[in-house]
């Protein structure tokens, strides 16, 4: 009696539910011995296929007891049963289960590269075995490209690379003509001679008849099980193949991991490149998304930027006094205790770098006959510096002249175009409000702080505006520019502790350059992070669109799914395969999408400069992330989906 490799007890299967119940298997009990050659025969329908598929552990039985070597398979987990499957049993299917887009020798590796051996190693068993089976000069070829008895050889070279103990063939030559067929169970008869236990399902008696045990399966009832006395045992023979197998699991487990995550990687971009089509409308809605996300926030921050810059332009480091307790105080216009003496007493302190009063009025500026109305204002000479404005043509008026009250101004370039259009405005004469003002200096043509862009500005002297053409003792405000390397917070809460201490109160407020590039800075980052959020579900819909398509792609690679868990893939490998499809789709997706962002700010750099963009490497950097976990999250349903699968239901279907 040879050793008990396999047993069932009382196996039944069924299908369906409630009336619709069907009993495949009916209390089978069955032993099969180490090295046997046995044929498990019966008509169509009789349930032989079934037993198989549980012998195999592609199938689980709906009651009763099945163990292989000693082992109960009903406590084994998906993998423990991926695990036997792929270092225990090989497969030769009817109808070859070879995957069309690899070669024989990729083919006869799967079952390998699941077992975690070394690249070279299992390339040269490949090679070796289909050389043994007479293919040594098909070893590139593809399935198309082989005939129907070469492609069963192959699938035998598949089921002996991690061994084979215990072989498995389902109708091995139904769809092999007859000499293919006879080269095919010569191969099995060998293998049975080397020490292979060989179980092979059949409704011919001719292939039946080269079976040592012949088992009879009527209505899924075992009928007879007899044993044909013309075909030698072969049970005491050792088979080689054990000692592969416990070498395999010496492979160090990291080595072993990669060779798989490449091998997934590999298959999910062959995958993809398959199906361009599907896989650009795929990553099309991922391209919109980042393309969405990356322009809004280059647009936000080159506004940004270009506001910053211009505030910076008109000075930097600058602190506005003004009366009333804050901006828009309706009573502001009637608080006039801001004073020459609180000038004065701001020039003397450490962190003021230059310091200016100002007083405003608009009116009419004459020139011959061309009138004009204009923004008047009366300031020091020290305004100019404080927010960084040149003269282009003439001077500015001297620290004595802003005392003195004379009657002179500073004009800016578009007053100049505007009252001197062909003359030089130097040492000619204006009425401002009807008052005589000579000109001595017109600035450089540049926006000019806190002025609209576009009207007319003179500048006098803020003695001559308060004493000879508005005539009012108080000044409008002070603008202080601190000196560098003093803290703007430091330098407003020394300004507000003098000032206060010199009213007796606090009836003026102050803003600063900083305070308003804060502000403004907050104010669009707000609003990029609006935009963005209103920008991001066009990436969520174009994740939905991910998931979509994988759920689909599942569903037409549902037979290679099928596939590689016969030969022994995890339920972790089957999920990595389309979790790497997809990732790399979504950051493909991200990268392409990044790119058209990119020419698209070149193109409106040219065709429209106003509208200004600014790219940051941070927004870049995010918006591919945030693709990848799209990858991830819209990609798990359908990897998980396709790793749940049962190996039976999958090779079933077409």
């Amino acid at each position: 009696m040879g050793q008990v490799i396999l047993e069932l007890s009382g196996i039944k299967k069924s299908y369906g539910q409630g009336e619709s119940l069907v009993e495949v298997l009916h209390d089978v009990n069955l032993k099969i011995n180490k090295g046997e050659l046995v044929a498990i025969i019966g008509p169509s329908g009789s349930g032989k296929s079934t037993l198989m598929n549980i012998i195999g552990c592609l199938d689980t039985p709906t009651q009763g007891s099945y163990k292989v070597n000693g082992q109960n398979t009903f406590a084994m987990l998906p993998d423990e049963l991926a695990a036997l499957r792929r270092n225990f049993f090989g497969f030769i299917f009817q109808r070859y289960h070879l995957l069309g887009h690899l070669d024989a020798k990729e083919n006869v590796q799967i079952p390998s590269i699941y077992a975690g051996i070394d690249k070279e190693r299992r390339t040269q068993k490949a090679i070796s075995l289909l050389e043994k089976l007479g293919l040594k000069n098909k070893v590139e070829n593809r399935p198309s490209q082989l005939s129907g008895g070469q492609q069963q050889r192959v699938s035998i070279a598949r089921a002996l690379i991690n061994g084979g103990q215990i072989i498995l063939a389902d109708e091995p030559t139904g769809a092999l003509d007859s000499k293919s067929g006879e080269e095919v169970m010569q191969i099995l008869t060998q293998l049975n001679e080397q020490g292979h236990t060989i179980i092979l399902v059949t409704h011919d008696p001719k292939i039946a008849a080269h079976a040592h045990r012949v088992i009879t399966i009527k209505d899924g009832r075992v009928e007879s099980d007899t044993v044909n006395d013309a075909i030698p045992d072969h049970q005491d023979v050792q088979s080689k193949a054990v000692d592969e197998i416990k070498s395999s699991k010496l492979v160090d487990l990291l080595r072993a991991y990669a060779d798989r995550f490449k091998e997934a990687y590999v298959m999910a971009i062959r995958a993809m490149v398959s199906n361009r089509m599907r896989t650009l409308l795929t990553m099309l809605g991922i391209i919109i998304g980042i393309m969405s996300v990356v322009s809004v926030v280059a647009l936000a921050r080159g506004a940004s930027d270009k506001v910053i810059e211009n505030i910076s332009s008109m000075g930097t480091n600058t602190i506005s006094i003004m009366p009333g307790e804050r901006m828009g105080d309706m009573r502001s216009g009637k608080v006039r205790t801001l004073s020459i003496k609180d000038l004065k007493a701001l020039k003397g302190q450490p962190f003021v770098d230059s310091a200016t009063p100002t007083v405003q009025t608009s009116g009419l500026v004459q020139r011959g006959n061309v009138d004009s109305t204009a923004t008047i204002m009366g300031v020091s000479n020290e305004y100019f510096r404080v927010y960084g404005i040149e003269v282009d043509k003439g001077r500015l008026f001297s620290d004595d002249e802003s005392e003195s009250s004379p009657q002179i101004g500073v004009i800016d370039y578009t007053t100049k175009t505007t009252l001197f259009p062909h003359d030089d405005a130097i040492g000619k004469r204006i009425f401002v409000l009807g008052k005589p003002v000579t000109v001595v200096g017109v600035l450089v043509d540049k926006d000019v702080a806190f002025t609209r862009s576009g009207s007319l500005n003179i500048f006098v002297p803020y003695s001559t505006l308060m004493t000879r053409i508005v005539k009012q003792n108080y000044i409008s405000s002070i603008i202080v520019r601190t000196s560098d390397g003093f803290s703007p917070a430091v330098a407003e809460a020394s300004i507000n502790n003098l000032i206060k201490s010199r009213h007796g109160r606090q009836d003026f407020f102050m803003f600063s350059s900083d305070t308003i590039m804060k502000s403004i800075s907050e104010t669009t980052g707000t609003f990029t992070l609006l935009i963005s959020a209103i920008a991001v579900i066009s990436l969520i819909v174009g994740g939905i669109g991910v998931m979509n398509i994988m759920l689909v792609s599942v569903t037409e690679r549902t037979r290679e799914i099928g596939i590689r868990m016969a030969v022994g893939a995890r339920r972790s490998d089957i999920m990595t395969q389309f979790l790497i499809e997809s990732i790399t789709v979504c950051i493909v997706g991200g990268l392409l999408g990044v790119f058209f962002s990119m020419i698209l700010g070149g193109i409106l750099k040219v065709l429209v400069p106003a509208i200004p963009l600014s790219f940051s490497l941070t927004s870049i950097v995010i918006a591919v992330l945030t693709s990848s976990i799209i990858g991830v999250v819209f990609g798990y349903m359908p990897a998980r989906s396709a790793a749940k699968l049962n190996p039976i239901d999958a090779l079933a279907r077409d």
